[in-house]
C-alpha cells in the first residue's frame, strides 16, 4: 500500500507553489513600482510626478480602451490583462532602465560625453525595451497556450503590455518637462508641448512597436510548422526593434524635419495598416464562430435559438443587456461567460482537436459552458419570481 501513496510533502509543495508564486510576483511588481516612483520623485519632485501621472492617464486610457475594443469577440481574462499592464509599467520599465543606463555609461566612456545617450537611444533602447515587453507575450504563449488563439490575442497582450510601459515612461517625461519649464511659454517647451507630442501625436508608438512581436506570436499560435513557430515571433521582434530604432533616430539625430517625415510617412501609414489587419482578423474570428455555431447546436451544446444571438457582437450585447435588465448584473455576467466559452470552443474545434491537450481543453470548455448556462438560467428564474 505504501507504494501507492504520493511522495511525502508533494501535495503541500504543489499548494505552496500555486499560492506563493503569484504572491511573490505581486511583491516583485510592487517593489519595482515603488522603486520607479521613488526614483522619479527624487529626480523631478513629487509635484512634477503628480502632474506627470495626470497627463499620462489620458493617452493610456484611450490606448487601453482601443485594445479592449479589439478584444471583444473572445475577451482575455481581466487578471491577465492587468498583469500585462503591470509587467509593462513596472517589470519591463525597470529592466530597460537598468540596462539602458548601463549602456549609456559605457557609451560615455567609449564615445565621450553625450555619446552614451545616443548609443542608448539608437541601439540599447530598441533592443532591450522590445525584448522586455515581448517577454510577457512569450510567457503567455508558453504558459497559457489555451488563452492564445491567434493574431488578435497577440496584438492585445502586446499592446496592453506596451501601454503600461508607455504610461510609466510618460509620467517621467511629462514630469521632467514640468520640472524644467512648467506648463511652457512661447520660448520654452513645457509639459503641454510634451503632452501634445507624446500624448496626442504619438500615443500609439510603443504599442505599435510591440504589436509587431504580438503579431509574430499570433502567427505562431495558428501554425503547426515548427520553423514558423520559431521564426514568426523573431521576425516580429526584429521589425519592432527596427521601427523603434528608426523612431528614436528621427528624434535624436534628424531634427524636427526628419521626425515629422518619419511620423507622417512611416508611423502613421503603418499604424493605419495595423488597424486594417486587426479589423480583418476580427472579421475572421466572426466567420469562425458563425461557421461553428450550427454544428454546436446539432451537438446540443447550445440551443438552436441561440445561433443568431451568438453570431454577432450586436446580438451578444443585446442578450447581455436583456439579462441585466430582467435578472441583474450577475445574470449578465453569466451570459457573458457563456458567450466567451462558446467562442473559445469554436476556435478550439477549428484546430480539429489534434492533441490530447486539445481534447482535455474541450471537456473543460463544455463544463464551463454548462455551468454558465445553469447559472444564467437560475438567475433568470430567480429574477422572474421576484
Amino acid at each position: 500500500m505504501n507504494g501507492t501513496l504520493p511522495a511525502k510533502g508533494s501535495a503541500p509543495l504543489s499548494r505552496r507553489v500555486t499560492v506563493l508564486l503569484p504572491v511573490f510576483g505581486l511583491i516583485v511588481v510592487a517593489l519595482c513600482g515603488l522603486f520607479l516612483f521613488g526614483l522619479a520623485t527624487a529626480r523631478v519632485g513629487w509635484l512634477a510626478v503628480a502632474i506627470g501621472v495626470v497627463a499620462a492617464l489620458v493617452p493610456v486610457g484611450l490606448v487601453v480602451a482601443g485594445f479592449l475594443w479589439v478584444d471583444r469577440w473572445e475577451p482575455e481574462p481581466a487578471k491577465l490583462l492587468l498583469l500585462a499592464f503591470a509587467w509593462g509599467a513596472c517589470i519591463a520599465t525597470i529592466v530597460a532602465l537598468l540596462i539602458n543606463s548601463g549602456a549609456e555609461a559605457v557609451g560615455d566612456l567609449l564615445l565621450g560625453g553625450g555619446g552614451g545617450s545616443k548609443l542608448s537611444a539608437l541601439l540599447s533602447a530598441p533592443l532591450v525595451e522590445e525584448a522586455a515587453k515581448g517577454a510577457f507575450v512569450l510567457l503567455i504563449f508558453w504558459r497559457r497556450r489555451d488563452e492564445f488563439d491567434g493574431v488578435v490575442d497577440g496584438v492585445v497582450y502586446a499592446g496592453v503590455t506596451a501601454a503600461g510601459f508607455a504610461f510609466t515612461e510618460n509620467i517621467y517625461y511629462f514630469g521632467r518637462a514640468f520640472a524644467d519649464y512648467g506648463f511652457g511659454t512661447s520660448g520654452n517647451a513645457g509639459v503641454l508641448t510634451a503632452f501634445f507630442l507624446r500624448g496626442v501625436l504619438s500615443p500609439f508608438t510603443h504599442p505599435l512597436f510591440t504589436v509587431m512581436t504580438g503579431i509574430g506570436f499570433g502567427v505562431a499560435a495558428r501554425t503547426t510548422q515548427r520553423w514558423v513557430r520559431i521564426c514568426a515571433p523573431l521576425a516580429g521582434y526584429v521589425v519592432g526593434v527596427c521601427l523603434h530604432a528608426l523612431w528614436n533616430s528621427s528624434a535624436t539625430l534628424g531634427g524636427s524635419k526628419a521626425f515629422l517625415t518619419v511620423y507622417f510617412l512611416v508611423m502613421v501609414p503603418l499604424f493605419i495598416g495595423v488597424i486594417y489587419v486587426i479589423v480583418l482578423q476580427r472579421r475572421r474570428e466572426q466567420r469562425i464562430v458563425a461557421a461553428a455555431l450550427p454544428r454546436m447546436a446539432a451537438a446540443r451544446w447550445i440551443a438552436p435559438s441561440e445561433v443568431q444571438l451568438l453570431a454577432s457582437l450586436s446580438g451578444r450585447r443585446a442578450w447581455r443587456r436583456q439579462a441585466r435588465r430582467e435578472s441583474g448584473r450577475a445574470a449578465a455576467r453569466a451570459v457573458g461567460q457563456y458567450q466567451a466559452s462558446v467562442t473559445e470552443l469554436a476556435f478550439l474545434r477549428r484546430r480539429r482537436l489534434r492533441t490530447e491537450e486539445d481534447r482535455h481543453r474541450q471537456d473543460e470548455l463544455l463544463r464551463a459552458l454548462a455551468t454558465a448556462r445553469a447559472d444564467a438560467m437560475k438567475l433568470a428564474n430567480s429574477g422572474n419570481t421576484r
